[in-house]
């Protein structure tokens, strides 16, 4: 299926029947990365909407880096939901699909049911995770270097990719990301949104999220700190909850798939 923001096409798939969940996925995966989810939802009553995310897997490519901003992303999410025939959705995200599904949640709350964010926590929590959270993200200012990224990522069959995303589905990985030339693209979300000059620009005060929200960390996650995400707390006006999941890495829905299907379940069903 295909949905169209401003001339950009958006492919997604829906599955099962019931309340209107969408997962939103992040760098560099596609939709794929939702496959261990998606049946144990549907399995739960839902109907789930999977969309890869523009620059990924069978989704438009623009060439321009600033068609990755978040404004278009949110915008992107919005058009699959209506095509879909959907008004309102739980929203999951995780990686740079959390950050897409709480720029969504604070500036569409209407078309927000509930929030799940995996891995990332509030634009101002992330903002002010201190040198911790800068030393971890040392990688996206790297990412800023057009073609040396590329180059430095795809080198020696990916090895480079391999040793420092520690991704536990590198090899499918890298494949899609070659066979649909979605590298430079995934980079293009690093380029548009957080560009160097952003670390020292003050934070943008940000509406509180609306929707019951709750985030999910792994203690093995190699590229954010657990203050980014428990810090989120004070930025959700009507709930919070907190969910850590021990011994795995930053792929946790791959990595612990039946601990994240059960947080999930629980969460949604119980709103």
């Amino acid at each position: 299926m295909r949905a169209e923001n401003d001339g950009v096409g958006i492919s997604y798939e829906v599955h099962g029947d019931g309340r209107p969940v969408v997962l939103l996925h992040g760098f560099p995966d596609s939709s794929r990365l939702w496959r261990h989810q998606v049946p144990a939802l549907v399995g739960a009553g839902f109907k789930v909407v999977v969309p890869d995310l523009r620059g990924y897997g069978a989704s438009d490519k623009p060439e321009d880096t600033a068609q990755y901003h978040v404004v278009h992303l949110v915008a992107d999410v919005a058009a699959v939901l209506d095509a879909a025939g959907t008004a309102r959705a739980h929203v999951v995200g995780h990686d740079w699909g959390a950050v897409v599904a709480w720029a969504m949640a604070i500036a569409m709350p209407e078309r927000v049911d509930h929030l799940v964010a995996m891995s990332v926590g509030h634009p101002s929590s992330f903002r002010g995770g201190g040198f911790d959270q800068l030393e971890k993200s040392w990688y996206m200012m790297f990412f800023q270097f057009g073609g040396v990224a590329e180059q430095w990522l795809a080198a020696d069959d990916w090895a480079n990719l391999r040793a420092w995303s520690r991704h536990p589905d590198a090899d499918a990985v890298a494949r899609e990301l070659e066979a649909n030339g979605a590298l430079t693209p995934a980079l293009s979300y690093y380029r548009a949104n957080v560009p160097p000059e952003s670390y020292v620009r003050p934070p943008r005060e940000l509406p509180s999220v609306q929707a019951p929200t709750m985030g999910i960390w792994s203690s093995g996650d190699f590229a954010l700190t657990e203050g980014q995400m428990t810090r989120s707390a004070p930025y959700c006006a009507t709930s919070w909850r907190y969910e850590r999941v021990e011994g795995v890495g930053h792929w946790l829905q791959l990595e612990a798939p039946d601990t994240v299907n059960h947080l999930l379940v629980d969460f949604l069903a119980g709103g």
